[in-house]
């Protein structure tokens, strides 16, 4: 049985400690598992993860949509979907609420035609859970420092957005959407993650066949 578990959260809320820490805990336990990011996840989407987070560049915000699409596509059939097919435990470092969060909330597209393209780009795949790092972007970005791409640089009021959006998420998908502060110990926070997908666990020994919405 495969799972696919993503992490969200704003700048600087320690989604990639807790992704590191949760796929060292399950190798540990005997679990085969993928780490993979958005953007990013193959040698394309590497290619574009440069152009999206390079400085220099002054992207338009649909062509910073399409490209984060792109990217999400190539990520999902050539890496996410096989690994999922290979009885694998996929844990992703954002996935679909990303685009939510920022090309909606922060860039203020429209979520309709977002919801479609982003269908497309991920065959209709959804995380079996998802991790939402809550915290404050003020601080968070803070923790960065100066060495920001280019959508850490954006304005506070941007990030505000993005936070608000990602609380909104965790309302209306209650049962897939796990929130969590993020301002704990990252032990701590680790924990509640463990403590959370442990009901998932035993399934996977049993390696029943997962019912992923892909085609």
């Amino acid at each position: 049985m495969s799972l696919f578990i993503s992490f969200e959260g704003v700048e600087g809320s320690g989604k990639s400690t807790q992704v590191h820490l949760l796929n060292n805990y399950l190798i540990d336990k005997g679990f085969k598992t993928l780490l993979t990011k958005e953007p990013g996840g193959t040698e394309a989407g590497e290619k574009i993860r440069e152009i999206l987070l390079e400085n220099k560049f002054k992207l338009a915000p649909y062509t910073e949509l399409f490209l984060y699409l792109a990217s999400r596509s190539q990520n999902t059939i050539y890496t996410i979907i096989p690994a999922l097919e290979s009885n694998k435990i996929v844990i992703a470092d954002r996935y679909s609420e990303s685009t939510i969060a920022y090309q909606v909330a922060g860039r203020g597209l429209p979520e309709k035609i977002i919801n479609e393209v982003n269908a497309l780009a991920t065959k209709g795949l959804s995380p079996d859970v998802t991790f939402l790092l809550d915290f404050d972007p003020e601080i968070g970005l803070q923790r960065i420092g100066y060495k920001k791409d280019r959508i850490e640089r954006e304005n506070i009021d941007f990030h505000l957005k993005v936070r608000a959006a990602y609380k909104k998420l965790s309302r209306q998908y209650p049962d897939r959407i796990y929130m969590v502060d993020a301002s704990r110990p990252p032990e701590k926070i680790h924990q509640i993650i463990i403590n959370k997908i442990s009901n998932l666990l035993p399934q996977l020994k049993g390696n029943k066949q997962n019912n992923h919405a892909h085609k």
